[in-house]
């Protein structure tokens, strides 16, 4: 199994208003290709102006060929487009991550 752990800066007060853009123009998409999120969390300590969403993919190959299909998927690019038109998010930080050997993750 393998979690892609991301993390999210966005520039301060605009947290709420890039989770509403994702949520009616990326959400819906991005489920689509790579199924539900394992979990999509906001921060309520520390930099509150971050947030993180980890998915979970069966390898490398299945997070690949998932990512793949939804970079070619139109309604993807344009939700990328209009998050870079708005230009709330400040940076991104991606962790690929395996269980350890005695965590016996949930079907």
């Amino acid at each position: 199994m393998l979690y892609d752990v991301r993390t999210y800066t966005c520039r301060p007060g605009t947290l709420k208003r890039h989770l509403a853009l994702y949520a009616e123009h990326g959400y819906d998409t991005q489920r689509r290709h790579l199924g539900e999120p394992l979990a999509y969390l906001q921060t309520e300590t520390g930099n509150v102006n971050s947030y993180t969403h980890i998915w979970v993919f069966a390898d490398a190959a299945d997070r690949a060929a998932k990512r793949a299909a939804m970079q070619r998927d139109p309604a993807w690019a344009g939700y990328l487009d209009k998050s870079a038109e708005a230009a709330y998010l400040v940076s991104q930080e991606t962790r690929l991550m395996v269980p350890t050997a005695f965590f016996k993750p949930q079907p």
